[in-house]
């Protein structure tokens, strides 16, 4: 099992993220352009760096420079994939069973959805991948999936579809159960659910799930 960390260029709340990675591992870490300042601010040292790096501080660059271990994918500014979408890339050529995304919630709305999108291809390959921040952990279920309320996130658990329709959901322990229920884009049906036994299941027939756990901030 190979854990990789993705710190993205995205606004990251530094508190947060030490207390975070105070208690996970990580065997591989990767830096996405303006990811490189938080790594610095976190005493964390990337195994790679993807990016354009024009929004880098020259001083901070330049200290990673040094660093020889370090593999460089340098991009031009105008590409079709984003920096965050060839760091997965990256991260599962590298062999990566469990990808974390640090920094991928903040900012501007489009790269928000985009990287929900982007943790599809994570699900396809087999490979567990989530977006966290401090108030919320996101990632997507194909299928059958277990909750247990110690390790839930915070109180509230949703559920959206990510593709048209997602059928025959039964939700048991929660407190609004759901039994053989389809639903399609468009409706809030799965908004602001909660754990109601100390363990909990999802199960579904067919389609893709968002799935996100979170807290009031």
């Amino acid at each position: 099992m190979k854990r990789c960390l993705i710190i993205t260029g995205g606004s990251i709340d530094l508190e947060f993220a030490r207390s975070y990675l105070a208690k996970e591992k990580f065997e591989r870490i990767i830096a996405v352009d303006r990811g490189l300042a938080a790594a610095g601010a976190l005493g964390l040292m990337p195994d790679a760096a993807v990016g354009d790096f024009d929004s880098v501080d020259p001083a901070v660059l330049a200290d990673f420079r040094r660093q020889e271990h370090i593999v460089w994918e340098v991009h031009q500014p105008e590409k079709d994939d984003t920096d965050t979408e060839l760091a997965i890339k990256r991260a599962l050529a590298m062999g990566a069973s469990h990808i974390v995304l640090l920094g991928a919630t903040g900012g501007r709305l489009d790269h928000l959805l985009g990287n929900i999108h982007l943790l599809f291809p994570c699900l396809q390959r087999g490979v567990q991948a989530c977006i966290v921040d401090p108030g919320n952990k996101l990632y997507l279920i194909d299928g059958e999936h277990y909750f247990k309320k110690k390790d839930a996130w915070g109180t509230y658990i949703s559920f959206l579809p990510l593709t048209e329709e997602v059928r025959g959901i039964t939700l048991r322990g929660f407190k609004y159960p759901l039994t053989d229920r389809d639903i399609s884009i468009g409706t809030s049906l799965c908004i602001s659910n909660e754990l109601e036994d100390e363990e909990a299941s999802i199960t579904f027939r067919e389609g893709v799930l968002v799935v996100v756990e979170s807290r009031d901030a």
